[in-house]
């Protein structure tokens, strides 16, 4: 696997991540084509969107983040293997961001009823109790 315009560790880990997937290079088809959106003539001219195809999983990735062809090469990479790594049972990093958000929410409404009680948090959402019927202050 050629090295990309990352540092020296970013493609060890790389490295590693692949063998540890089982995923290798004569696996992948990859092709380049132009990009397209903002990057003015350099984007035109150039084809700096890497597009990867896994070819066991069928998986594709295409990749135009960056402007350098290097980059998109390895952001692509990554990004594959994020992709089989939650097909493969493994949570992704959106998985997991997720995941840390329910539980900061899950932790934030139990401190709550814990310093407020049950029945202060509930009579705020619920407003005056079903059995009683609100005033309009005119005798019917």
């Amino acid at each position: 696997m050629a090295d990309f315009a990352v540092s020296e560790e970013k493609n060890r880990w790389l490295r590693e991540k692949m063998e540890q997937l089982g995923v290798a290079e004569k696996d992948l088809e990859e092709r380049f084509v132009h990009a397209s959106g903002r990057g003015g003539q350099h984007v035109n001219k150039s084809s700096s969107c890497v597009y990867i195809k896994h070819l066991p999983t069928g998986i594709e990735v295409k990749c135009m983040e960056s402007r350098s062809q290097s980059l998109n090469r390895f952001l692509a990479r990554r990004l594959l293997l994020e992709k089989l790594e939650g097909a493969g049972g493994g949570k992704t990093k959106k998985e997991m961001a997720a995941e840390k958000l329910k539980r900061q929410k899950a932790r934030r409404k139990r401190r709550g009823t814990a310093k407020y009680g049950t029945d202060a948090a509930n009579e705020a959402e619920m407003g005056p109790e079903s059995g009683e019927e609100a005033s309009t202050g005119q005798d019917l």
